[in-house]
């Protein structure tokens, strides 16, 4: 991992696909504020189409994760950050965010995105800024989409 030290007393970061605790990003995502009862299916299929960081700490396993939608060319979203409330107060979101900002795929990309409720002061800390221009962007948002019985598929 190019950036910010991999390894933090008790703490490791890792981006290998193999030490992504999918079932942990699961249980966490299911509960949050943006992404309620998402499908574990769809955390599948999000996490294995994007970069990811794991924190894990020392015999407790995951306890943090972070991934970032690119093209690794032009464009990334960053999204479904989170650190357990029980290790939140040490930086540990700062130490993941500063690590993939540094990942080489990342680097003189144009546009670098992410929504956040409540964690602006976090991500300002990191160069992100409200959006210059606002009234250009557009989105198709579907808030409890998750929550909502799919429709029986009529194949």
């Amino acid at each position: 991992m190019s950036g910010p030290a991999p390894e933090r007393r008790g703490y490791r970061l890792s981006l290998a696909a193999g030490d992504i605790d999918v079932a942990a990003t699961h249980a966490f995502l299911t509960q949050a504020y943006w992404c309620e009862g998402i499908p574990l299916a769809t955390v599948q299929r999000a996490i294995a189409g994007s970069l990811c960081i794991a924190l894990l700490a020392e015999g407790e396993g995951q306890v943090g994760f972070a991934r970032v939608v690119t093209d690794r060319a032009t464009f990334a979203y960053l999204c479904d950050v989170y650190v357990l409330q029980a290790h939140r107060g040490q930086g540990l979101a700062d130490w993941m965010i500063q690590s993939l900002l540094a990942h080489p795929d990342l680097q003189g990309l144009r546009r670098f995105m992410l929504f956040t409720r409540d964690a602006h002061t976090l991500y300002a800390r990191h160069g992100f800024q409200p959006l210059a221009m606002p009234q250009r962007g557009m989105e198709v948002v579907r808030p409890g989409l998750y929550l909502t019985p799919s429709p029986p598929d009529h194949a």
